[in-house]
């Protein structure tokens, strides 16, 4: 199997996913077993803005056998010389939607092809349509939950463009010890303190004075219980980039703080991190659902309003948004069984079982006679004259999904103009030049 990822969110997504789909036994199934869990895997990262680090790749934990970082075009030539079984492309919209065409072309003399896979990496409450058609095309396109399998074949059968390679399987991170509730303030004494965890997001909110106002809130909590430890969890140290651009790090704001001693930054894998929480504190940040599938307490905050902007939307009927009012005057949460359970949170002990439909369907492609028939983007220069082209086009392929003349050489450093954007990035965000941001973003595209 093979996967193309371009940030440490969708290599984690991508990579989990690989092993999920995998023909044969589940993970965990494979394990009880005494089998070997998971299947060959190869590692590709597509460069760009937010090409991980090897801390964040082994934040993320996740095995390959072989890990590169590629152009696009690098990426195709090495599709057109190996063969996989599975390809999973973990990639933002635009990204699916070039290897799409790209792929097309490149496999369009070959008698077999793998299975294209690809998805979302969480929680989908934004340019639902946009984000969709351009991942039409692939063999599966997979579903993190039941209300996101329904929404995305309603979305394709409302254009007219297939909707049989949607496929409801769950978020492929999932997993851990169910919450207890061991660790609460009222248990024996000498457990550890009990923990409340912020989940914080790169761009949510994006402004300083909501960015300020949540760090204030968290580290006024610490104050008012100092018998708690209180942790900020971050996505990224200062010089790194994750999927959103991160304009003002809380690393930064922190630093104009005062905060008391049981109140910490804390990086590394979420999963870990959830091993010690008590309660689960975001703005609309998909560790909300790690955490509901643990049966940890979980709040969606309100406190900067419920707003399409910020994501938190989505958890209206969860029965998780407070505000940080309400969790210092001592309330908790009770989310709601339905919706939980169309969220793709499976906490009643059938996640081994979620991925099934998804391994079943790549079996049957597999095994068709005569192999798989070429892909078949619901773009196309016919349908979309005045966007597909420019979408190819960023990642130097022509409207047929050729390499354009000039397109990086594989096996080569970035351009100069790369380099220099890269270094730009990386020097802008660790010194905080926000107005630096949006030529970077926009740079970032070449």
């Amino acid at each position: 199997m093979a996967v193309l990822a371009d940030s440490d969110t969708r290599w984690k997504w991508g990579a989990l996913t690989a092993h999920r789909i995998a023909p044969g036994p589940s993970m965990e199934t494979a394990a009880r077993q005494g089998a070997q869990v998971g299947p060959v895997l190869d590692g590709f990262l597509l460069r760009g803005r937010a090409t991980p680090t090897p801390r964040q790749l082994q934040e993320v934990g996740v095995r390959a056998d072989s890990l590169r970082e590629v152009t696009a075009v690098e990426f195709l030539r090495a599709m057109a010389e190996e063969s996989y079984d599975v390809l999973v492309l973990s990639l933002v919209g635009g990204g699916v939607q070039a290897m799409l065409h790209g792929l097309k072309r490149v496999w369009e003399d070959r008698t077999s092809r793998p299975v294209v896979v690809t998805g979302y990496v969480g929680v989908v409450y934004e340019k639902l349509a946009d984000g969709l058609l351009l991942r039409h095309g692939a063999d599966l396109v997979l579903a993190n939950s039941r209300q996101d399998a329904e929404r995305f074949r309603a979305v394709y059968e409302g254009v007219g463009a297939d909707a049989s390679a949607v496929t409801e399987v769950a978020l492929p991170f999932l997993g851990g010890a169910p919450y207890t509730g061991e660790h609460d303030p009222s248990a024996k004494q000498g457990r550890r303190p009990y923990t409340v965890v912020f989940a914080a997001q790169p761009s949510v909110p994006e402004s300083r004075r909501d960015r300020t106002y949540l760090l204030d809130r968290l580290v006024q909590h610490a104050r008012r219980h100092p018998e708690r430890e209180v942790l900020l969890k971050l996505r990224s140290k200062p010089g790194e980039h994750t999927t959103h651009i991160e304009e003002l790090p809380y690393q930064k704001l922190v630093q104009r703080l005062d905060p008391p001693a049981n109140f910490r930054l804390v990086y590394g894998n979420m999963g870990e991190v959830l091993d010690r929480t008590d309660l689960l504190v975001t703005v609309s940040s998909t560790a909300a659902l790690e955490s509901l599938h643990r049966r940890i307490p979980t709040v969606v905050l309100t406190d900067l309003g419920v707003r399409e902007s910020l994501g938190n939307h989505h958890f209206v009927g969860s029965g998780c948004l407070a505000s940080w009012d309400q969790l210092d005057a001592g309330h908790r949460p009770e989310p709601d069984k339905e919706w939980v359970s169309r969220q793709g949170v499976v906490a009643d002990g059938s996640y081994d079982s979620a991925f099934d439909a998804a391994r079943e369907r790549i079996a049957e492609l597999l095994g068709r006679p005569g192999g798989l028939p070429p892909l078949t983007p619901y773009y196309t220069p016919a349908t979309a004259p005045g966007y597909l082209p420019g979408i190819l086009a960023r990642h130097h392929l022509g409207p047929d999904g050729t390499p354009l003349p000039g397109a990086p050489a594989a096996d080569k450093e970035p351009g100069p103009v790369r380099q220099i954007v890269r270094r730009a990035a990386r020097g802008a965000y660790r010194h905080g030049v926000q107005r630096v941001a949006p030529v970077i973003r926009r740079m970032g595209e070449l």
